[in-house]
């Protein structure tokens, strides 16, 4: 897991560079006051100096604050 503040300044250093995302599937599921949102995408991006096509799934689990969605975390892995 790579903290939301590392993987910034790894972009802002140029060391990820996303050149497109194309978007397979979607899902949403809630329940309550949480929720999952799921995407699987096609990744073209140059990482660390290595440009690469990765299949990613993106999971990101989010509460709701009152009236308010907020993000816990995303998780990537591939598929």
């Amino acid at each position: 897991m790579q903290p939301k503040a590392e993987w910034l300044a790894e972009m802002r250093q140029g060391r990820f560079v996303y050149h497109t995302i194309e978007e397979k599937s979607t899902t949403l599921d809630v329940d309550g006051d949480t929720a999952r949102l799921v995407v699987r995408t096609v990744t073209d991006a140059t990482v660390y100096g290595t440009r690469w096509d990765r299949r990613l799934r993106l999971a990101t689990d989010c509460v709701r604050r009152g009236e308010t969605w907020v993000v816990l975390r995303t998780e990537a892995t591939t598929w």
